[in-house]
């Protein structure tokens, strides 16, 4: 994934830059970068990795030395940016958010217009960033070319690309993650979390559409380019991934979580078979899930384990699956007084590959717990995600559903008729889904999210809405 935080300033805008990226540090663990511009100085640049250490203490030195009005600061979960691009569109410095599907495509086309070369990353693959960048300087206006980058990519692209005059922000075609504006006296800003600018002192001002283009100075915003009318914002915003303070659409990311739990708390009271002593949340996306839960139920809210992370890194998306599974294991502290002996509901943000939920199961059992009980606050995940670099998976065969789907039609590669029966939660091939998973993953009872369920209680309308890793529809 990624997220990225701009703004232009009548002052300097190095203190809001750093900052405002640094919130942005739940979306990424590789890369972090900032580029900012100044009338005496010009672009200045900094890049740093972030596997390690966190954002802060990698710019602390960087900050000191840099200077400027205009600014755009990113973290990235692949490529370093932001990068600098001397074009004869002028130069500029660009950072993206998205993912690009058909990148080996794009690069042999721009080779056969004369494009000379572009720099190799590690592992051979070409900068995605850099490839937006050659797709824009195709055309003879900034605007034109964001627009033809964005018809050209097959997956999703947003960016923010800096001019000496302003900053150019622009929302995906089909607005599958946001781009939010926010106002101060004397500078404007743009984010990919809105709660990023409030501490600040920024306010917020406008919501970029679909395929919208503005360009922002330290006065104001201008339109460039209108917003298209059809949308697929990605659901997992409020799922998952988005955080808690920020607000996209009119929905806030903690609310629509609370009406997942109380969805999640009125189906099971519907069915009458689950009696929990307590109710818990995976930390930290399904905690507003599990107090949605147990407002709606009345089953008391507890925290049979919590999370240590002063000194463990994040493990968000790693590129080590068994290291993220040691630190996820090492980071969650019991609570054997709220553990033993009772009978627990859990709920996680969602189920990917099941071992860190079969380990944290087994760690309750461990520790005296009688029942567990699990709720993911979504839908089973069947589809593998081709628009955003989030869904923790290499390819679909890593997700549990379908090496489950796999196994009970006694079939490699199911095809698309058979993967519709097994999303349909109202089907026996669904029901027989959920109990092989559940004995595999050692669950006392396992129910998901469903999909109308959840839809409802987010209140936007589905055609709105990209639910394709739940049932394969864009």
């Amino acid at each position: 994934m990624g997220g990225f935080f701009g703004l232009a300033s009548h002052e300097d805008c190095v203190f809001d830059l750093f900052y405002g990226t640094d919130y942005h540090s739940h979306l990424g663990t590789r890369r972090a970068g900032m580029a900012v511009y100044s009338e005496t100085k010009g672009f200045d640049r900094a890049i740093h990795n972030i596997e390690t250490t966190n954002f802060r203490p990698k710019f602390d030195n960087d900050i000191l030395h840099m200077e400027g009005h205009l600014g755009i600061g990113c973290i990235s979960d692949y490529e370093p940016q932001p990068l600098i691009v001397r074009s004869h569109l002028g130069t500029y410095a660009i950072t993206t958010v998205g993912k690009i599907n058909n990148a080996e495509e794009l690069t042999n086309e721009l080779f056969k217009l004369d494009h000379p070369h572009f720099l190799e990353m590690s592992g051979g693959d070409v900068n995605p960033t850099e490839l937006v960048a050659s797709l824009i300087n195709q055309k003879e206006s900034i605007v034109e070319g964001i627009t033809y980058a964005q018809e050209s990519i097959k997956g999703s692209l947003t960016l923010l690309l800096m001019t000496s005059e302003g900053i150019y922000a622009s929302r995906d075609k089909l607005g599958r993650t946001p781009v939010e504006i926010g106002k101060k006296e004397g500078a404007y800003c743009a984010c990919f979390e809105s709660f990023s600018f409030l501490n600040l002192g920024y306010e917020p001002e406008y919501e970029l559409g679909p395929g919208e283009i503005v360009f922002i100075t330290p006065d104001g915003y201008e339109t460039v380019k209108e917003r298209e009318q059809k949308m697929k914002i990605c659901t997992f915003l409020w799922i998952y991934y988005g955080f808690p303070a920020s607000t996209y659409e009119g929905l806030n990311v903690e609310d629509a979580r609370y009406s997942c739990g109380q969805a999640l708390a009125k189906r099971d009271l519907g069915r009458g078979n689950v009696h929990p002593d307590i109710v818990a949340g995976v930390p930290d996306s399904g905690v507003a899930h599990a107090v949605g839960y147990s407002n709606f139920s009345k089953v008391p809210y507890s925290r049979p384990f919590v999370k240590y992370t002063p000194t463990w890194p994040r493990s968000f998306m790693p590129t080590i699956q068994s290291r993220r599974n040691l630190i996820a294991k090492m980071k969650l502290v019991p609570i054997e007084a709220l553990i033993r002996g009772k009978s627990l509901l859990l709920i996680d943000d969602s189920i990917v590959r099941g071992t860190q939920l079969r380990e944290t199961t087994e760690y309750l059992y461990d520790k005296g717990a009688k029942e567990v009980h699990i709720r993911p606050a979504c839908p089973p995940l069947v589809f593998g995600c081709p628009y955003l670099n989030f869904s923790r998976s290499g390819s679909d065969k890593e997700l549990i559903t379908r090496r489950v789907i796999e196994k009970l039609e006694n079939v490699q590669n199911p095809s698309r008729e058979i993967l519709d029966k097994y999303t349909d939660p109202d089907s026996e091939e669904y029901a027989a889904m959920l109990e092989e998973i559940r004995k595999q993953l050692n669950f006392t009872t396992l129910s998901y999210h469903r999909l109308d369920d959840m839809i409802e209680g987010l209140g936007i309308e589905p055609c709105q809405l990209c639910t394709h890793c739940w049932n394969g529809r864009s």
